[in-house]
């Protein structure tokens, strides 16, 4: 098998073999890492830095070849197959403005990534089955290739970006940086979360993107104001990993007891809710009054 039919899934794995991806992945998950610079990977370099990033990937295998101007490569380890292809040439802007822009990090990470020359499509394209452990090899991947000039990985999907430099290690991880990513806020990186004034509605909604991709549902909610978001972005983080570490759902019409005396129930989104549309299940999240809390 050569590296473009292994690239593509034309073969099949074999244990201690190449990377082989997979192609009954129907809508695998995806990121988009922003360069400051054309990269130049040198995949005897990244084996090793990810080799260091975690014993998980002792067993690493990198590897790149040129298709014209850009390049492809594979980075596999266990039951993980990450595809890259990497672009000699911007992002499109529109992307970039919709996932940079809302974010909360430093203006000046967001004025480089506006700057920035190259880009990679990440792919997971491996045999893990968790779409968790997917987005986690994701963003394993990305924190490898950052070494080579990245600047701010981007969910398109969720809608939603971080830098780059978040995704590797630092000293709070205690030498398991895995564990740290795992234990990402879900709307932080793996979904996102966006912040809306609709006009003729008072107040602010606050939403998740890409849940779907987790499958998960999608959460939104008509705060009071802006100053209500960390909270929000919290609320929606803890339910997120409840139903993820139970298993379980949500259905129109449960009712929440989310503390402090805070009562929701949960309904579909209203066809004239636009702005709430979701490429899974959206579920919208409203206050209860005293005299309708259940006793």
């Amino acid at each position: 098998m050569d590296f473009k039919d292994r690239y593509f899934g034309r073969g099949t794995p074999a244990p201690g073999g190449p990377p082989v991806a997979n192609p009954r992945l129907a809508d695998p998950p995806g990121f988009i890492l922003l360069f400051s610079e054309v990269p130049a990977v040198d995949t005897a370099h990244l084996a090793a830095v990810l080799r260091d990033y975690h014993a998980e990937l002792a067993g690493v295998a990198v590897e790149f070849e040129r298709d014209g101007r850009n390049a492809l490569g594979l980075i596999g380890w266990g039951r993980h197959v990450v595809k890259v292809a990497v672009f000699e040439t911007p992002a499109p802007q529109e992307v970039v403005q919709t996932c940079v822009a809302p974010a909360h990090y430093d203006p000046a990470t967001k004025q480089e990534a506006a700057r920035h020359a190259a880009h990679a499509l990440l792919f997971y394209a491996g045999t893990e089955p968790d779409p968790h452990e997917q987005h986690v090899a994701l963003a394993t991947a990305a924190a490898g290739l950052t070494h080579f000039g990245g600047v701010v990985v981007m969910n398109e999907r969720g809608q939603t970006s971080i830098p780059a430099l978040a995704l590797l290690p630092h000293a709070e991880d205690n030498g398991d940086t895995l564990r740290t990513l795992r234990t990402f806020p879900l709307p932080l990186l793996y979904a996102g979360f966006v912040k809306m004034e609709v006009e003729g509605d008072p107040g602010v909604w606050m939403r998740t993107c890409g849940c779907g991709a987790l499958k998960l549902p999608d959460l939104a909610i008509r705060a009071d104001a802006h100053a209500q978001g960390t909270a929000t972005f919290n609320l929606f983080a803890n339910l997120l990993a409840h139903l993820r570490e139970t298993g379980t759902a949500f259905q129109p019409g449960d009712t929440l007891n989310v503390g402090e005396g805070m009562f929701l129930r949960l309904r579909e989104r209203a066809p004239d809710e636009w702005f709430l549309e979701s490429d899974g299940t959206m579920l919208v999240m409203e206050r209860l009054a005293p005299e309708e809390v259940p006793t």
